[in-house]
């Protein structure tokens, strides 16, 4: 359940990024796909940095542990999206 969350906000993430980088928007397609690598790669690195009960890891669905997957799922989700963004403005130059 608690990668399901963080894909989520990733996802979430995403779109909010896009819609607020304008320059590296990529419509809601790419956007989502890549803010759901982001959210799960977030909700990862937190669990292995040491903070299970972030990350998910703990295998709790207390409030605490939901709002630490979204957190981490949304910026990796946005994280994500701005490397892409990058990567592709740089590749049609």
């Amino acid at each position: 359940m608690e990668l399901i969350i963080s894909l989520i906000a990733g996802a979430v993430g995403g779109n909010v990024a896009g819609g607020a980088l304008k320059g590296l928007n990529q419509g809601t397609l790419i956007n989502s796909l890549s803010g759901i690598v982001g959210g799960g790669l977030g909700g990862t690195i937190l669990s292995m940095l040491g903070a299970p009960e972030m990350g998910g890891a703990a295998g709790g669905l207390d409030i605490g542990a939901i709002i630490g997957q979204v957190a981490g799922g949304g910026v990796g989700g946005g994280v994500v999206l701005a490397i892409v963004g990058a990567v592709r403005k740089a590749m049609a130059k």
